[in-house]
This record gives C-alpha cells, structure tokens and sequence, in this order.
C-alpha cells in the first residue's frame, strides 16, 4: 500500500522533483541529522535516485555530514553556506505568501 503524504505548499507550488523532495524534507527536519537511506525513504524519494545527485548536495557544501552512527553517515543541510540560508528564507517565505493568499480566498468567499 503506497504511503499518500500531502505535500507542503513549496512542492505544490515548484513541483515535487527528486531534489525539490529532498530539500523540502531537509528544511521542514532542520533540526536532526538523517542517514541516506532514512532521506531518501522519509523524503519520499528511491535511494538509487537519490544517489544520483547526492555528491552534488555535498559538493556544493548544501549539505553536510553531522556524525557516523555504526555504519551510518548521518547529514544535515550546512547552514553556514549562505546560499542554504537563502534557499530556506526563500522556502519559508514562498509558504508564508501561498497561506496568506489562501486566508484572502477564504475570506472574499465568505463574505
């Protein structure tokens, strides 16, 4: 049975690419640090295809690895880079806008 989980407002809006996914999951989960394999399975992308793209997230220091946990290497996105800041500032105001934009519909609909 397929796990249905509603996407956030940043994927409705931009589209829900592997990558998108990804970021989307890293941001919302800021405040831990997750091994590949929970990524790729908590983000709701395959882990072959998470591979694909993976060393770039590292090249460009989008993401950084926290800590090993047995055999796991446990990552996180690398705020010290100031385009992840900027991505997440963009991410959390593209939400703020579409709420507040979806209150206003509601509002004129209910007067």
């Amino acid at each position: 049975m397929e796990n249905k989980k509603t996407q956030s407002v940043f994927l409705n809006m931009f589209g829900d690419s592997p990558i998108l996914k990804v970021m989307d999951f890293l941001i919302l989960n800021e405040d831990f640090d997750y091994s590949m394999t929970d990524i790729a399975s908590l983000s709701g992308v395959g882990y072959s295809t998470l591979k694909l793209f993976w060393r770039n997230l590292e090249g460009g220091k989008i993401i950084k690895q926290t800590r090993v946990v047995g055999k796991a290497k446990m990552y996180r996105l690398d705020f010290a880079n100031p385009i992840v800041k900027k991505f997440r500032d963009f991410y959390w105001e593209t939400a703020k806008q579409r709420i507040h934009e979806e209150i206003k519909e509601k509002e004129l609909v209910a007067v």
